[in-house]
């Protein structure tokens, strides 16, 4: 049909309920970075070969900080991933953003700490002033069906494990924050670095922290656990409706495959280079093939 690979990287709920649902080749990738959350199933929806990641890995084990993200991308793209629709559950920092909704965001503000680059031993810069894909973006928008699902928002991506405190959550939204999560980088970054298309659907799972919840009726501090219970069930409802936009948008790309055919992220890489390609160690040329070698190769 075409040259489109898609990778699915699973978030917290659409993770473990799509291992349970994909069945598949299993692939075990070794990379430079070490394994990957876990081995990438892949299968066949619509026609178009579909590569399945569990971000968090089996049982869900690998908390945020400690995603090998750089292990995660490096494998899709020595599997031949074209483009990735991605999935992650958020906070809202914005009333309009209601929990169980869906949302496309279009930006980044980037609070982490993890290694952001697959370039240790070189100057790369990738332009990055729009992290997610517009035409990935338009198509998770035309699937939509059925369910809200918002157009754009502004992703502040935490360091985390542990939620923001208020003042942090009112902070991020005086940034112009429109959700909070702590998954979306360095995911986006690597994906743009690896020359593959990116765009992720948030699962709005409660409002953050910003907004302060009932108190009971007898005055008290309202119980975490019932507040911890209410985001788990917001992100159950919200899962399944992830699930089927992102069969249907996979559907949309499988009919127009020319929608996506050139996003700008596959030339990520043809002028970033700042490095004097021929002084970059040739260790280095080779480890990094996959990523860089068809702009490192000599021209006669």
């Amino acid at each position: 049909m075409s040259d489109i690979r898609i990778g699915l990287i699973g978030g917290s709920g659409l993770g473990a309920a799509m291992e349970k649902q994909t069945r598949g080749i299993v692939h075990v990738i070794d990379t430079p970075f070490g394994a990957p959350s876990a081995p990438i199933i892949e299968t066949d929806w619509s026609g178009l070969p579909v590569f399945f990641l569990s971000r968090h890995g089996p049982g869900h084990l690998l908390n945020p900080t400690y995603v090998p993200y750089r292990a995660n991308l490096f494998a899709l793209k020595k599997l031949g991933v074209t483009h990735i629709l991605a999935s992650g559950a958020v906070g809202s920092l914005r009333e309009e953003y209601a929990p169980r909704e869906l949302v496309i965001p279009d930006q980044v503000i980037d609070k982490t700490r993890r290694p952001g680059t697959f370039f240790d031993e070189a100057a790369v810069h990738v332009e990055f002033a729009e992290p997610f894909c517009p035409r990935l973006r338009q198509i998770l928008l035309s699937a939509a069906s059925g369910v809200k699902v918002h157009d754009g928002g502004c992703y502040v991506c935490m360091e985390g494990p542990a939620f923001s405190t208020r003042a942090e959550s009112l902070m991020h939204r005086v940034w112009g924050g429109d959700l909070i999560g702590m998954t979306a980088m360095p995911e986006a970054k690597l994906a743009r670095e690896a020359e593959i298309a990116y765009a992720m659907v948030a699962l709005v799972t409660d409002y953050d922290s910003w907004k302060p919840h009932p108190k009971p009726a007898d005055g008290s501090v309202p119980d975490s656990r019932a507040l911890l219970a209410e985001i788990i069930g917001h992100l159950q409802a919200a899962t399944d409706n992830a699930i089927a936009l992102l069969k249907k948008a996979v559907e949309l790309i499988a009919a127009e495959p020319q929608r996506i055919a050139d996003c700008p992220a596959h030339r990520a890489l043809e002028l970033a280079i700042w490095s004097n390609k021929s002084a970059i160690p040739q260790v280095d040329v080779e480890r990094l093939a996959p990523l860089w070698i068809k702009y490192l190769r000599p021209t006669n």
